[in-house]
This record gives structure tokens, C-alpha cells and sequence, in this order.
């Protein structure tokens, strides 16, 4: 049984990889550099949500303790920091990485961690198939109402891509399975050699790829949740982020008033709300349970026209991540005055770095 309740022993993993190894589907799976360095250095996130005595996983204790402290600004630690070689010897009750896939469970056993607190095969199947993007296509109908926009098709063949494009001259295509801007390409008008080359090898590799109608976006946003062990969907709060070619960059850190009132001079707040109960309502997922996040964003819906001419409309369900997600890791940093607004942002120059700034 997956357990993701909070209770004491605990162990958190910060896994970034994560969404390269659910398109692999691999047990033996091994993270590019990037990821396993954003691993390394970024590994002491979880601590930022855990409970007190909880176990936190990272590559060495002394790094993840100061680059906490760094990133904090000296937020009193109430972790404990535990290695791989520790695993086997621990009193765990549960285990709560940042998402859940098959080479995750395969170390993790490697490790000396007990099968019966990770999910089964079957689970960690379940999930990767939740997580493919014909389940944001899937949602999308129901949320389709007054004020949005949004479609996206599965094209199984060349022939499938071709004829939406057909219907849209311009697309974004999709791999079911990829992770920051990864596995994106933009069509205008027709496939050049080198995207239906991309294409064909996709159609071979992951048996598909997510056709959509390219929108002329104005603002990211996403809406944060966490699915309870009985079903029941509760929404956690707004993530206002911004990207550069489909990567994160940052989070703004502010309380959900602020937020709300940020995103008001775009849509509406009541129209916000509508999506956000039809989300809990409609969505169904199984037997996850756990963080996700449901990436939006706002579009002009005649971009030859100016912002001030155009109508603003809401994609309410872009991609939907089945995990823990960075707009989560800006949840738990949030302040709680109205007036105090700030920056979270990723860094890297030799190595990644948390970084909390005033907006």
C-alpha cells in the first residue's frame, strides 16, 4: 500500500530525474548529468516540508545541512539527513519522494528498503500511465466552459500529425512522457526533415505524440493539489511560475490573497474557482495519492490585436504533473503578510542553488 499520510519515520527523496525516468521506463535507469547534479545539490528540499524527525535522502549530510542553512537564511533544520548506505538500517513507516517510478522503486530495494512500503510494479505502472499527457487531454472537456480555450489530440502516425495540421497551421507537438521543455516541438505550416525525423523516432520509442493548437501565451500559472489516500482531491494553492522554452525559471513567493489578486487582472477570480472545484470533481486518478500540480496558462485569443484589445482566455489544464512539483516547494516557503512578495528561483553556475529573493 502506497502511504504518503504524514506520521513519524518518514523518508523523503528529492528525485528530479523523475520525469525522464517514467519516458524511459526503466529499472536500470541512469539520470543525465544535469539531473543527477540538480539531484545532488537541490537534494535537501524535502526538508522544507518534512515533519520534525523525519529522513530526508541525499548524496552527503554536511553539503545538504549547509546548503540549507544557505538557502534559508538560517531556518532551524528539523530533519535528519540520512545516505543511501544508511537505508537498510532505518525504522522507516513510509517513503515520500518527489515522484514515483520504476527505477526509483528498483534502487530504493537495492538499498535494504522494505518492498512493502514502496508501491508494487503494478502501482508505479499505474502512475506512469496517469502521467502520460492524454490525461490532461482527457480532463480537458470538463473544464471547458465560458472564458477557455484548449484541445489537444493523441497522433499515433505521421499521417495523424498531418492532418491537424490541417485544422491548426501552427502546433505544438508533445512527447506523452518528457520533462522541462523537453520533448517539445513547434510546427508552423509543415514538418521540416529534421522534426519528422524527431517524429518518427517519438512514434517508435513512446508509440505517439500530443498534438495541440499553438496559443499565444501571456502568463504561466498552475493550480497545486494533493490527492488523499481515499480519493479525495484538496487543493493546496496557486503557483504563479515563469518559463523560458517550456523551463522552469522561478516561483513567486506570496500568500494565496496576493496571488489571487495578480492573477485578477488577467481572468477571473470567479472563474478560477470554477475550474478549480471541476478539477476535484472530475479528475480521477486511481490509487495515487500524493502531490500533483496542474499547469495553466492565460492566452490572448486574437494575438494580431494588441493586450488591451484582445480577449484574455484560460487553458485550464496544459499538463498535469503526477508528483510533487517546484509551485509545491513555493507553498511551503510562502509568507504570511500580504505585503511580503518574493522570488524563488533555481540558479546554476558550477553547481545548482536555491535562491530567495524580494520581488
Amino acid at each position: 500500500m502506497l502511504i504518503f499520510a504524514a506520521e513519524m519515520d518518514k523518508l523523503h527523496i528529492f528525485n528530479p530525474e523523475h520525469d525522464i525516468a517514467l519516458a524511459s521506463n526503466l529499472t536500470n535507469f541512469t539520470a543525465p548529468h544535469a539531473g543527477r547534479q540538480l539531484r545532488a545539490d537541490l537534494g535537501f528540499l524535502p526538508a522544507l516540508w518534512a515533519d520534525e524527525g523525519d529522513y530526508v535522502l541525499v548524496e552527503d549530510a554536511d553539503y545538504a545541512a549547509l546548503a540549507y542553512r544557505r538557502a534559508t537564511k538560517g531556518r532551524k533544520c528539523r530533519v535528519e539527513w540520512v545516505t543511501k548506505s544508511q537505508l537498510s538500517s532505518l525504522p522507516l513507516q513510509s517513503v515520500s519522494p518527489w515522484g514515483w517510478d520504476a527505477a526509483l522503486r528498483h534502487q530504493l530495494l537495492r538499498y535494504g528498503v522494505d518492498a512493502s512500503l514502496l508501491p508494487s510494479e503494478q502501482q508505479v505502472a499505474e502512475i506512469r500511465q496517469l502521467s502520460h499527457r492524454q490525461t490532461a487531454a482527457l480532463l480537458l472537456p470538463s473544464l471547458r466552459i465560458g472564458g477557455t480555450v484548449g484541445e489537444a489530440v493523441f497522433c499515433q502516425s505521421v499521417a495523424a500529425v498531418e492532418q491537424q495540421l490541417s485544422l491548426h497551421p501552427r502546433l505544438v507537438l508533445k512527447a506523452p512522457w518528457s520533462s522541462s521543455g523537453r520533448g517539445l516541438r513547434f510546427i508552423n505550416g509543415q514538418l521540416s526533415e529534421y522534426q519528422l525525423g524527431w517524429l518518427r523516432n517519438l512514434l517508435a520509442s513512446q508509440g505517439g505524440v500530443m498534438a495541440e493548437p499553438y496559443y499565444d501565451k501571456v502568463k504561466d500559472f498552475g493550480m497545486e493539489f494533493i490527492a488523499d489516500a481515499d480519493g479525495i482531491i484538496r487543493y493546496e494553492g496557486l503557483s504563479l511560475f515563469h518559463t523560458v522554452n517550456g523551463a522552469y525559471v522561478g516561483n513567486i513567493l506570496a500568500t494565496e490573497s496576493a496571488k489571487l489578486e495578480m492573477i485578477s487582472r488577467y481572468i477571473s477570480v470567479d472563474l478560477l474557482n470554477i475550474i478549480k472545484q471541476r478539477i476535484i470533481s472530475s479528475l480521477r486518478l486511481g490509487t495515487y495519492h500524493g502531490p500533483f500540480g496542474i499547469d495553466m496558462m492565460i492566452v490572448r485569443n486574437n494575438p494580431q490585436l494588441s493586450t488591451k484589445s484582445s480577449q484574455l482566455l484560460l487553458h485550464p489544464c496544459v499538463e498535469i504533473n503526477l508528483r510533487r512539483t517546484m509551485g509545491h516547494v513555493a507553498l511551503s516557503l510562502s509568507p504570511a503578510d500580504d505585503d511580503i512578495q518574493k522570488v524563488m528561483r533555481i540558479d546554476y553556475t558550477d553547481n545548482y542553488k536555491l535562491k530567495i529573493r524580494k520581488l
